[in-house]
């Protein structure tokens, strides 16, 4: 069983009881789920994910002000609930992953993942937050929230990035994606540069990867579950990651840039399909540029085309 399905099941089994017979006054404002850090919440968790912090538990989220009124009792009422469940348990905690079950309140949850309580106001706010911890704070699942005060700003960050912030991105990884893949990487081949060429292949494929995610409007998680996470992409996911599979397996040089080739062509083409580029070039650092210049944010328009 996976995590996020035995998280529901365990609060569905005691952990709604619990709130219904000794917090039924409030129940209306208690949101619950599993979302954060951890591979069951992104549903990638397997029988090598459970040796730490995997178990039952879920999340309780409240305001502000019921955090204080009632949050402590909350928890500890929670701690008491039974730690294993259908064969499953206790929760092994590891020094690094206190945390990611148990009370809540909305805004420290929130501040913890992206520094701030709410979904940014302005462009420059979003390019200043990680991208893992974006994909962090809304993966999972909320099993109820009836005053809906957790899912009003998970929402807002759902809705993705502000046009002209993705369109930054991805020009920035056009620029990222050409230069080590269809530029550096040959030329440290040529030079026996082993490190380099791995390395501009790393790159390629970490760029490549995250303009997709841009491309589907989803962001990009924790590197360990990139590729898990691609093949659900509707557009370029399935096909790139098994192309991008086949690259890092790859060790004839000449076949590594007939793999980047095709994966840059297929950018090209869904660069022209949304009609971002008016270039043919095959070379993605010349698309960079003409996606920038669709930008209406002055600023952002104004800033390094490489930057993003």
């Amino acid at each position: 069983m996976q995590g996020l399905t035995l998280s529901g099941k365990y609060f569905e089994t005691f952990g709604r009881p619990l709130i219904e017979r000794r917090f039924g006054h409030v129940r209306d404002r208690i949101a619950v789920g599993l979302v954060g850090d951890g591979s069951e919440c992104y549903g990638f968790d397997d029988e090598i994910s459970r040796d730490h912090d995997w178990g039952p538990g879920f999340c309780v989220w409240l305001t502000a002000e019921d955090y204080r009124a009632f949050g402590p009792a909350l928890q500890a009422a929670i701690d008491g609930l039974p730690p294993v469940f259908e064969g499953f348990g206790p929760r092994c905690q590891s020094r690094w992953g206190q945390g990611r079950v148990g009370v809540f309140e909305i805004g420290a949850f929130y501040r913890h993942f992206i520094g701030r309580e709410s979904a940014p106001e302005y462009p420059e706010e979003w390019l200043l937050l990680p991208e893992t911890a974006l994909a962090a704070c809304t993966n999972g699942e909320v099993f109820t929230d009836p005053a809906g005060e957790f899912t009003r700003c998970r929402r807002a960050l759902l809705d993705f990035y502000p046009e002209d912030v993705r369109l930054k991105k991805i020009a920035s990884r056009c620029m990222t994606i050409g230069q080590s893949g269809q530029y550096n990487y040959p030329r440290c081949v040529k030079r026996g540069d082993t490190f380099g060429a791995r390395y501009a292949i790393i790159k390629f494929c970490a760029d490549y990867f995250s303009a997709i995610f841009l491309f589907n409007k989803r962001y990009m998680p924790f590197y360990k579950w990139v590729a898990r996470a691609a093949e659900t992409l509707p557009l370029l996911g399935r096909t790139s990651r098994e192309r991008i599979i086949r690259l890092l397996n790859e060790i004839n040089p000449v076949d590594c840039e007939e793999i980047i080739d095709s994966l840059c062509a297929d950018l090209v083409g869904a660069l022209q399909a949304e009609t971002w580029t008016d270039s043919n070039s095959d070379f993605l650092v010349d698309h960079g540029p003409e996606i920038q210049r669709r930008i209406k944010h002055p600023a952002l328009r104004a800033r390094d085309v490489w930057i993003g």
